[in-house]
């Protein structure tokens, strides 16, 4: 049996057909790759592992600042990082950045001059033994309370309950991690105004030391919170104070010592 071939005339409206039907499916595929588009930019903001850029203005850079000697004009020198706590007053950051307790203030959101969330005085400090009695690298994570600057009144009375968990949230407290572990940190080099953002894998330097290779880590980064998931798991400093070249950093383990301090802030916050 011959098969009759369509006329063309017979196939210019199936070819019409065809048209429409391969338009409607580039319009579906632009419509979902607008989407898409929407949905993904967070993901696809961050920067790729090992390289180090300004960080984000969002929810996790909110809850790290700048510590400062004797206020905003008196130049910041080391990192700090709001962590959750009982009484919602707690930051952690290095042993080694918490000399003086009354001329040291932070500023959590800092950026461009400006502290979004107000400055805060520190309360109390709570530092390892080892730390405080030899500078036990091991012992360079520490924790501190703080309140506003403007609650107090003359009297010495706090003129209100404002707590820093409040306003940018805190990161939770992990106890030790695997030798692998991806970490991102965040911190303010001293000669910038806006902290920096890098992640990447991370290997132990020693049984109680960890290691990450990110460049333009440099002075004022100290007691820049090191976060795995989403939670503090060490702070930079340690191992010669969290380095010796700003490509490579250091942060002590996470370990019962540092969990012990940091329940003692909590719980006396």
């Amino acid at each position: 049996m011959i098969q009759r071939l369509p006329s063309r005339s017979d196939r210019r409206p199936r070819a019409r057909a065809r048209g429409r039907r391969a338009s409607r499916v580039l319009l579906a595929l632009a419509v979902m790759t607008a989407l898409i588009g929407i949905d993904l930019p967070d993901a696809l903001a961050e920067p790729p592992l090992g390289v180090t850029s300004t960080a984000t203005a969002d929810a996790t850079s909110a809850r790290v600042g700048a510590l400062f000697a004797g206020g905003l004009d008196g130049g910041h020198f080391c990192t700090a990082s709001v962590v959750r706590s009982e009484d919602r007053d707690v930051i952690a950051t290095a042993a080694h950045c918490l000399g003086s307790l009354d001329t040291t203030y932070f500023a959590p959101g800092y950026r461009d001059g400006e502290a979004p969330y107000g400055l805060w005085k520190l309360t109390g400090t709570y530092v390892a033994p080892g730390w405080t009695d030899g500078e036990d690298p091991d012992a360079d994570i520490a924790f501190a309370t703080v309140a506003p600057v403007d609650g107090e009144r003359a009297d010495g009375e706090q003129a209100d309950d404002r707590r820093i968990e409040d306003l940018v949230g805190g990161f939770p407290v992990a106890a030790v991690q695997p030798a692998g572990a991806t970490v991102a940190v965040v911190g303010y080099p001293s000669r910038d105004e806006s902290p920096l953002y890098c992640a990447n894998t991370t290997t132990l330097f020693s049984g109680t030391q960890r290691r990450i290779e990110c460049p333009d880590l440099s002075g004022g980064t100290s007691g820049s919170p090191w976060l795995v998931d989403g939670a503090l798991a060490g702070v930079l400093g340690g191992y010669e104070g969290g380095g010796t070249v700003p490509e490579v950093s250091y942060s002590a383990v996470m370990g019962d010592q540092a969990v012990e301090l940091y329940r003692e802030a909590s719980d006396n916050g």
